[in-house]
Order: structure tokens, then sequence, then C-alpha cells
């Protein structure tokens, strides 16, 4: 029987109950799940596939792929695609936590991930039975570990520092995988929410100033969730790493992990569509620009945050007694200590609030000071 780690976010039991005490109830910025509306163009697209009797290609349907190639052009500066190097998934986080086996990793493998990172990334390696270690670079690692490298994963922007990798960063790291076979697996699902120098966008790991042009080896993974407000379809995506995909493909026909149809065309709804991205983005920036002084003001120092749903925040604490001063004035916080021991001393806020409780924890913060 599998023996995995206890799934962390019961630990915030306690917070949540000291914060639910408040008399104007709890504001949860604890996990990045929207709540927003999902967009009427999705939904109507999902409604009009609903009549979907038969069974759905893993691969996808032509249809969406094509949509998914042209928005990696559009959207993230990535050329040379073609429609067989793309597949939908079951959400990014059944990539995250799959890859690793699917690409056939066992005992011996070493999986790198970032030092600061969701947790699902050693989960991955440890279903494969494989090992992890954090690190940011490769040349972190020693001699004998490098000879064990068989993945790297990226996570820019990141979750749940917000930072971002430059294209040179990006290339020396991509240069140094493949100089020891690795493979780069480049988790970019918050590429559309780039703040400041990022606004115009984030580079993928595709992107021919990275890669030169050639995807062998080299996969980016996507969500919808987070830009069109689907969590609940489950509807992603990866690209790229043509000598890879067809036997990735053809793990997942196996296994039976098949996007649904109508969540396919509404797929293809989201990729076409640019405003209602836009939209989203213009309610997050309020709630980001309308947190941020108020955290300063309580005392939390903001580091990295350049790009994503989140706040990475500091008060050179414990991050257990950060969480226990925001839990008494009803708000939930994200403890740091859950993506690693570099995060200990830190705490993810989130933007993912309605406006009336963004304005309410910011009320509360200011009245702390």
């Amino acid at each position: 029987m599998l023996s995995l780690p206890e799934y962390p976010w019961t630990a915030l039991a306690p917070y949540t109950a000291k914060a639910s005490e408040h008399p104007d109830g709890v504001v949860n910025l604890s996990i990045g799940t929207p709540v927003d509306p999902t967009p009427q163009v999705v939904i109507e697209a999902l409604r009009a596939g609903a009549d979907a009797p038969g069974y759905p290609t893993t691969h996808g349907t032509v249809e969406l792929r094509e949509a998914i190639v042209e928005w990696y052009a559009r959207r993230r500066n990535v050329h040379g695609l073609g429609v067989d190097d793309v597949m939908p998934t079951v959400g990014s986080k059944e990539m995250v936590a799959w890859l690793p086996l699917l690409l056939g990793l066992g005992a011996g493998d070493l999986v790198v991930r970032p030092v600061v990172a969701y947790p699902t990334y050693d989960i991955g390696a440890t279903l494969a039975g494989a090992e992890s270690i954090a690190a940011d670079s490769l040349a972190e690692l020693s001699a004998e570990d490098r000879a064990r490298v068989k993945l790297v994963w990226v996570n820019s922007p990141g979750n749940p520092t917000g930072i971002v990798h430059d294209a040179a960063t990006l290339k020396a790291l991509v240069d140094d995988a493949r100089s020891l076979g690795a493979v780069v697996a480049s988790d970019e699902c918050y590429a559309e929410l780039g703040w400041g120098d990022y606004e115009s966008g984030v580079p993928s790991v595709l992107d021919e100033a990275v890669c030169g042009g050639d995807h062998t080896d080299l996969i980016s993974v996507y969500s919808l969730s987070k830009q069109s407000n689907v969590a609940g379809y489950r509807a992603a995506f990866i690209a790229g790493a043509p000598n890879l995909m067809p036997a990735l493909i053809n793990s997942r026909k196996h296994a039976g992990m098949i996007v649904p149809a109508p969540v396919q065309d509404a797929m293809r709804a989201a990729l076409a569509d640019e405003a209602h991205v836009a939209a989203q983005k213009a309610l997050y920036r309020a709630r980001r620009e309308a947190l941020i002084p108020a955290l300063e003001g309580f005392g939390l120092r903001i580091e990295d945050s350049v790009a994503g749903l989140y706040l990475w925040c500091t008060a050179d604490e414990d991050c257990w007694l950060t969480m226990g001063r925001l839990a008494e004035l009803g708000i939930i916080a994200g403890p740091g200590a859950f993506y690693g021991e570099a995060g200990a001393n830190f705490v993810r806020i989130a933007l993912t609030a309605s406006d009336e409780r963004i304005a309410s924890a910011v009320q509360r913060l200011n009245a702390a000071r």
C-alpha cells in the first residue's frame, strides 16, 4: 500500500477555528481556488457540447489541439508546435503527479524541483518510486546527484513565491539539463497573470529564446483554471517534447485518462476569447493593489510576487506565529512551511476571495496597525 504524507491543508484546522470566531466571519486567503463566475462564453460552449454519447480521445480533438497551438503562438511566443505536440490533461495537477511515472522513472532516478515549491512535485517522484531533491539550479547538485537527474521541474511563475525566471535563466537551466540527458517540465499555469515588468508576458520553456526552437525533452504544462475560472472543469494541457508525446499519449490511453468531450469544447472557447482573461486579471489586480499596502502596514514584507495569484509575505518569524496573528483577525493564510524549509518564515496570501471579503481583510489589517 502507498504511504504518502498526510495532506498538508488539514494542519490549518485550529487556525480556521480561531478565524471563524471573528464577528465579521472568515476571510479565507489560504487556497488559490477561483471564486469568480465562469465566463459565459465558456459555459455556452460546454452546454453546446453536452450531447456527447461517444468516448472522447485521449489526445483530444484536432480542433482543440489546433486551438492550443494557436494560443501558444499568440499568447506565449511559442512557434513550431504541431497538433501532434499537444494534449489536454485532467487538470495540471494530474500531470505534475504522474509525469515521473509516465516517463518510466523509478528507483535510483532523481527528480529536481524548486527549493520553495508546490508539494505535488515530491509526491510525483514518490509515486514513481524515484527520489526528489530541492534545487533552483542544477549547479547546486553534487556530481553524483547530477548523474541521476532524469526530470527537472521548473515553476515560473512560481507557486507560492510568484517568482518569474527570465529567458536567460530558463535557457541556462535547459542547457544544463540537456547536458545530463534530463527532461525539463515547466509548470506555467499563472503565465497570463504577470505584474509590473511581466504585464506583457512571461517566458515559456518552449520559447525560441530559451530552447533555440528545439522542443526535444521540453514540456510546458498549462491550466485554464486560473485565467478562465474553470478549476471545476479540470481543463489543462501539455505541449512540446515531440520525442516523448507519443508515449505519453499511449500511456494515458491505457490508463483511461481522458478529458471529457464537453470540457474539450469549453477549452476551445476559453482559448479563443481574450476578453474574459483580461477582465479576470483586472479583478485580481484590484485585489492585489488593495491588499499590498494593508499587509505591509501590518508588518509583512512582500518578496518576489511579480506574477500569479499570491503574495509571498514574511514578518521574519515562524510562519505559524504569523498564521496565528492573522487568525486573530479572522484571516486564514497559507503557511510557507507547506512549500519546503525555505518557506518556513513566510505565509502565502491568495487573491482568490470576493471583493467584499478582500475589503473586509483590508479593513481588519489596517485597524490592527
